[in-house]
């Protein structure tokens, strides 16, 4: 069982975690009807900080503009935002790296199936960051489940009741065996993992399926994308055949819960050499020295709190 903190923010207020509940009335439990993010927080030599803060605002913001939530933002500005996380942060007495669960809910009792002008509350509350697949090497299987497409839930906003997708796809693969499911979109090319991004990497080329191919617009695959910009790796978002992956030099999933973690296989066949390639290794180094707050460009990256 993951570790939760006892200390939890709901309701303008931090309360015990058992008082953060809301009514089996509320739009968020009838529907869920509510959008989350989910970041890290990470241990550095100046205390604890958040890992891009000011762009899981951003995204809160803007899945709740996608499904017509509209009042969380007319309530909340960012310094608020900030200032809310910090003091749950230090009401916890962090002494290890964590993750935040930061979620808008609508809490308005049985209005029927809409979404604007109903009430919103915002609730934290951390947990460690343990990840959700393995470091040493993914196992996927290719799900039966279609991703959820633009048409009928849009996945670039983190709407909570579309994760149901998500839990069938893992459940899927879990039952057989795997670590996670690879989603195929509804044309049938490449989408993303149950919870996480995918990136290939061919001849030296990072690939990874471009914000048309029913993916959430990661927040960790941004910064990869930097990342490799910066070394100046080749970069390729587009379009993905699920025939690539088991051609690919490498491969790796990227997500705050999954860090940055190569995949070694699908549906039973070996991806490159089926170990940490090169380039993913590279990438992942960087990646946690920003995380870490060990590189000179974790300053853009890190908010102390």
């Amino acid at each position: 069982m993951l570790r939760i903190y006892e200390k939890a923010f709901l309701g303008e207020k931090i309360v015990s975690l058992e008082e953060a509940k809301l009514s089996i009335a509320s739009s968020a439990v009838l529907y869920g009807l509510s959008v989350y993010t989910v970041l890290p927080i990470v241990h550095t030599k100046d205390g604890a900080a958040a890992f891009r803060l000011a762009d899981h605002f951003d995204r809160l913001i803007n899945s709740s503009r996608i499904i017509g939530i509209d009042t969380f933002e007319k309530n909340w500005t960012y310094e608020k935002f900030e200032k809310v996380l910090t003091d749950v942060v230090r009401a916890n007495s962090l002494k290890e790296n964590v993750f935040a669960r930061i979620t808008v809910h609508v809490d308005e009792l049985v209005p029927g199936t809409r979404s604007r002008e109903l009430s919103t509350t915002l609730s934290i509350f951390l947990y460690e960051a343990k990840p959700i697949v393995p470091q040493n090497g993914v196992r996927l299987m290719t799900s039966r489940w279609q991703r959820v497409s633009d048409r009928a839930i849009p996945p670039r906003a983190k709407v909570n009741g579309a994760y149901v997708n998500s839990v069938l796809a893992k459940q899927e693969a879990i039952d057989a065996g795997f670590d996670d499911a690879l989603f195929l979109n509804v044309v049938g090319n490449i989408s993303e993992l149950s919870a996480a991004n995918i990136f290939l990497v061919k001849d030296s080329v990072l690939i990874t399926p471009d914000t048309a191919s029913d993916i959430l617009e990661g927040i960790t695959r941004r910064t990869i994308l930097e990342i490799a910009k910066e070394e100046e790796i080749k970069i390729e978002e587009r379009s993905v055949q699920p025939s690539e992956l088991t051609e690919a030099d490498e491969a790796f999933a990227s997500g705050t819960s999954s860090f940055v973690a190569h995949i070694k296989e699908i549906d039973g066949k070996i991806i490159g050499k089926g170990v940490l390639g090169p380039v993913t290794s590279m990438l992942q180094k960087k990646y946690f020295e920003l995380l870490k707050g060990q590189s000179v460009a974790s300053k853009k990256y890190l908010t102390n709190l």
